[in-house]
């Protein structure tokens, strides 16, 4: 969410929380114990990625939104970001696995199974990241951006997938995203 948030210039404060480690806080605003969640001014908690990106579209995206308000670009848009954000919920599987099971309680034949998938999305959308096109799709920087960013630095630095031999175009994209100003200041 930080990366839309600066997309839109939007002043916030990031809580640095973690669903396993800081659990009440956490519930006390997504009675799920998941993050993002974003919580405005009027003390209104937005729980879910997919929620809080159409709030900041409709709010503060008027005609910049990153994912479009109507037709086929919109639809393509969302269909890259679907892509990514389920490749990430199989990449946080994977890892939870790994983290937080006991090693001898490890399942590693849905671990591989969880990475295998968000594989697939990531080749699917690295067929889509042409050699030299600053963007994924529109020409402009747009969700499917974002999303795909996010699942990459997942894929390599929390798993360690070789996301440069496996994923050529996409990682060439995500370098080149990582030096916008949104995606800078929000590098860990």
């Amino acid at each position: 969410m930080a990366i839309t948030l600066q997309a839109y210039g939007l002043a916030y404060e990031q809580r640095a929380l973690s669903g396993f480690d800081n659990r009440g806080e956490v519930r006390a605003h997504n009675p799920l114990g998941r993050i993002p969640t974003l919580v405005l001014d009027d003390g209104e908690a937005l729980v879910d990625s997919a929620a809080i990106i159409d709030h900041l579209d409709e709010v503060y995206g008027r005609d910049r939104a990153l994912t479009p308000p109507a037709g086929a670009d919109r639809r393509a848009v969302l269909r890259v970001a679907a892509l990514m954000m389920g490749a990430c919920d199989k990449l946080l599987a994977a890892a939870y696995e790994r983290n937080h099971r006991p090693a001898d309680k490890v399942h590693q034949p849905w671990r591989d199974d969880c990475i295998h998938q968000a594989c697939e999305a990531l080749t699917a959308v690295d067929r889509i990241a042409e050699n030299g096109r600053p963007y994924l799709l529109l020409g402009r920087l747009t969700q499917a951006d974002v999303t795909t960013a996010v699942a990459e630095r997942l894929a390599r630095a929390g798993l360690g997938i070789d996301t440069t031999a496996r994923f050529p175009q996409l990682t060439r994209l995500t370098r080149k995203l990582v030096e916008e100003p949104p995606f800078r200041s929000t590098e860990p």
